[in-house]
């Protein structure tokens, strides 16, 4: 584990009061079965004691399906202020009980909920976090703006359509969020905000080095990466696929990610979209 990246082994007081706020942005990574990355946005994030990370469950996902498997697991949270933590955590164990069941479910989002309430808590051990950042928005915006320029300068290679017409323009959207995450060497989900990410065609993504390039230039070429779009009307989807290394489109220093899978996250039916899966007869009732 990176100790300069990731130097604080436990939240400080204010970690935990700010982490605790109802609106926020969670983002939990964790491992696939088959050992690929897995990015699940969890709104309810947040430290429960100053080495221990809480969320709560309202709603059933594959995530929740990977900790169970695999207890390592990544996450970001990002206040509405743009600061945010990153750290590494193992799962722990899940109850339906306790003060941390009776603070999530007497938040107002669940209290006056007709139709859910976190049902589930589930516990993980800090490992390590970076303590609070501010998004580095002087560096995303130009960021941003090379990657357009990059992607309208480069000849489209597109063979297989993994991304469909509303996904590609989802991505193409500036002010969505995106995240890349990947499993470093210790097992880990790393999360790194890529906001300036776009797509290419319906094959690939794009962004260029200049926000959080240090930490994307060491992720190594033919690694397996996903990359989780969000907006803040609830939106989001999850694709994955292959990075193929840091190259020059247009003369700018650029990451692209060769995409082979894509996934709907949002209820009331989150699956799998990419490769189409199969439509299996009914035949017990």
């Amino acid at each position: 584990m990176d100790s300069k990246r990731y130097p604080h082994t436990k939240f400080s007081d204010e970690d935990m009061r700010d982490l605790s706020a109802a609106m926020k942005v969670g983002i939990l990574g964790t491992v696939t079965p088959q050992g690929l990355p897995h990015l699940t946005l969890i709104t309810t994030l947040m430290a429960s004691t100053p080495d221990s990370v809480v969320w709560g469950q309202f709603m059933e996902g594959t995530s929740k399906k990977h900790v169970l498997e695999n207890p390592k697991t990544g996450f970001m949270v990002m206040g509405l202020d743009k600061n945010f933590w990153r750290g590494f955590a193992d799962y722990q164990y899940a109850t339906n009980a306790g003060k941390d069941y009776e603070f999530y479910n007497n938040t107002p989002l669940f209290r006056y909920n007709a139709y859910f309430g976190v049902h589930r808590v589930h516990y993980m051990n800090l490992i390590a976090h970076t303590g609070k950042h501010p998004l580095p928005m002087n560096r995303i915006i130009p960021a941003a703006v090379m990657t357009m320029i990059a992607k309208t300068l480069t000849l489209r290679k597109e063979k297989t359509p993994v991304m469909n017409q509303w996904t590609q323009a989802f991505y193409n959207k500036i002010d969505n969020l995106k995240f890349l995450g990947y499993v470093n060497t210790d097992g880990y989900p790393v999360i790194i905000p890529l906001i300036q990410a776009q797509a290419l065609d319906r094959e690939h993504l794009v962004f260029s080095f200049g926000a959080f390039g240090a930490e994307l230039s060491e992720i190594p070429a033919y690694t397996p990466v996903a990359v989780f779009g969000m907006a803040l009307t609830m939106e989001d989807v999850l694709v994955r696929g292959t990075y193929q290394g840091a190259k020059r489109l247009a003369g700018i220093k650029s990451g692209v990610v060769q995409l082979d899978w894509a996934y709907n996250p949002m209820p009331p039916t989150p699956k799998q979209i990419y490769p189409v899966l199969p439509i299996k007869a009914v035949t017990e009732f």
